[in-house]
């Protein structure tokens, strides 16, 4: 069976690529997998190897022969960011012993799974964004409240100046 048009445009547009082993996994944990990844827009697929070798190869992303690879593979394709892919792959695989990653494309580069992991330990995107928003306002708040001091402890001193004048 060839691969379709559709899934070779959805290894373009993925994001991040996980491999992961899925020997041994009860249809129904694999189901449930699934549906986490869909939340998220997400997607899991199996394919054979030679399959997912020809597809990788064609849009330029054989940098490793996925036949080398053990265990039946089931592709894990981010299309909306890296992160929370790699976050639930992280956690189904420490809930479950039958899954194990083996690595993932990040970047057109292949990374091995400690690197999925590290992503799946890093914080969620949008506090990610609140924190690039609060150290990039911060130094805009403290010269605003500089400016409003003056004014204030002008009028302090004035206040004080009028008080001695008047006894």
């Amino acid at each position: 069976m060839a691969i379709t048009r559709e899934r070779k445009g959805k290894i373009e547009k993925q994001k991040i690529i996980i491999f992961a082993d899925f020997t041994g996994l009860k249809n129904k944990e694999f189901f449930a997998l699934r549906k986490k990844l869909k939340d998220v827009g997400s997607e899991a697929r199996v394919a054979k190897k030679t399959l997912i070798n020809l597809a990788l190869r064609e849009k330029k992303l054989n940098v490793i022969d996925v036949r080398k690879l053990v265990g039946e593979i089931v592709l894990i394709f981010g299309f909306i960011d890296e992160i929370s892919p790699a976050k639930i792959v992280y956690e189904f695989s420490t809930e479950n012993k039958n899954f194990k990653i083996l690595g993932g494309i990040l970047e057109k580069n292949f990374v091995d799974p400690e690197k999925i992991e590290e992503l799946a330990k890093l914080p969620p995107r949008e506090e990610i964004l609140s924190k690039l928003v609060l150290s990039i306002s911060a130094p805009v708040s403290s010269f605003v409240s500089i400016l409003r001091a003056i004014p204030q402890n002008l009028i302090f001193v004035l206040s004080q100046i009028q008080s001695k004048v008047q006894k």
